[in-house]
Formats: structure tokens, C-alpha cells, sequence
């Protein structure tokens, strides 16, 4: 189904690490550590590891998705060092792998996509890895 998306990417997107996003994400992942939110203690606050789930990474074009009915299979972050408040990250997506297996319920595609953040001067700061599972149900309604 999406064999033709393995390779596209995204055009790159400024994003920005801003001080009360963080502190708002940490309280709502649950953790008030303060490396992420007192900016008196220590020199530099670093956002939490999962934080650029938050970003903007752009669009893949023709990759059309629906918006509801996905199931979130996997997702890993590698930090070549840590993300700082105030940085600005330039940000981009692009489709890995493509491949479908049959289950209990139907066919189920499995995309997979990486993301990636670096700084302006192009050094990569991380990459994320995630899998999405399109279920049976879910393709069946792409192909009406």
C-alpha cells in the first residue's frame, strides 16, 4: 500500500525548544525533574528525551495517513546530546520501510518512519524511529 513512500521525505522545519513547552510537557509525562524546569539551579535545562514527539517534521507528500484508526507499534529515540531549552532544531521525517504480514484479524501494513532533529548548523541532535500498524479495517476504508 505504501511501497511507493519508502525513500520521501519531508522538506525541513524550524522548531523550537521553548522553556514553557517543556516545563508543560515534564508535568504532563509526570516528571518534574529539575534539570528540565529550574533554570536558577542549573546552567542549561534540557528537555525530556521524549519531547520532540512535540515538533513539527513536515509533510511527506503523497504519504495520506488517516487520522484516526492507527495503532502506534514502536517508537525509539538516540541522542547524540542532549536537547536544550532555547535551540532552535531543524526537523525532518522520512518513510524507511513498508511491509505487510497477515494476523488473526486481516492483513496489517507496518510503516515504518524516521525523524530527525539537528542543529542549525546540520549536526544531527537525535533520530526517532517509529512504526505505525494499519490495521485491516483501516485499509479497507483507504481503498473506497
Amino acid at each position: 500500500m505504501f511501497e511507493q513512500s519508502i525513500g520521501k521525505r519531508s522538506k525541513t522545519v524550524k522548531n523550537m525548544v521553548e522553556r514553557g513547552a517543556v516545563k508543560k510537557f515534564a508535568e504532563a509525562i509526570g516528571d518534574p525533574h529539575p534539570i528540565f524546569m529550574d533554570d536558577v539551579s542549573y546552567s542549561r535545562n534540557m528537555a525530556p528525551p521524549t519531547f520532540p514527539r512535540v515538533f513539527d517534521y513536515g509533510v511527506i507528500e503523497g504519504l495520506d495517513l488517516p487520522k484516526k484508526g492507527l495503532i502506534h507499534g514502536e517508537q525509539n529515540y538516540h541522542y547524540e546530546r542532549p536537547l536544550y531549552v532555547g535551540e532552535e532544531i531543524l526537523c525532518y521525517a522520512e518513510v524507511e520501510d513498508y511491509y505487510e504480514r497477515s494476523g488473526k484479524s486481516g492483513d496489517m501494513g507496518f510503516l515504518k518512519v524516521k525523524r530527525y532533529g539537528e542543529d542549525l548548523e546540520g549536526q544531527r541532535i537525535f533520530s526517532e524511529e517509529q512504526v505505525v500498524i494499519i490495521t485491516e479495517a483501516v485499509r479497507r476504508g483507504m481503498r473506497v
